[in-house]
């Protein structure tokens, strides 16, 4: 940058420029007023400043986050992938057992209601003509380490 021979004097609207009378609300755009070296003022053709550059953007670096996080989501993806495939190869087996199972809790209900009946009818059956029969069993023992004797009576 070069170095200006003169200073730049900012106007009010109150003053007006000397030695022209002019208003500052007169003066043209790219004129201002400049005190040369040797105390003159004048007014005069100022270069204009260049706007500064725009900043540059600088690169940012990827968090951590982003990357484990684009890391497990194509690994995530996959992992349901297969399982769906997996539930789809495994469907025909599921419902076959799901078949099963419901079968077989038939099966225990109906052994839980018809197992006691037919014990029921098959007790009273074979109990005609006799009485019930009771056991009755004595058993007695002398000391920790005794010999134990009993006796049964049937009646």
């Amino acid at each position: 940058m070069h170095e200006t021979a003169y200073e730049i004097t900012t106007l009010t609207p109150q003053h007006p420029t000397p030695k022209t009378g002019m208003l500052p609300t007169e003066i043209p755009p790219g004129v201002q007023m400049v005190t040369l070296p040797g105390g003159i003022r004048t007014l005069a053709y100022t270069p204009q400043q260049a706007s500064p550059a725009p900043p540059v953007p600088v690169a940012q670096p990827i968090p951590t986050w982003a990357k484990t996080t684009a890391l497990l989501t194509p690994t995530i993806g996959g992992g349901i992938a297969a399982a769906g495939i997996g539930l789809s190869y495994a469907a025909p087996g599921l419902i076959a057992m799901s078949e099963a199972l419901w079968a077989a809790v038939a099966l225990i209900a109906a052994a839980a209601i018809g197992v006691p009946m037919l014990l029921r009818i098959g007790r009273s059956a074979a109990g005609t003509g006799r009485g019930t029969t009771h056991i009755t069993q004595n058993i007695t023992a002398t000391g920790i380490f005794g010999k134990a004797t009993g006796t049964i009576n049937h009646r």
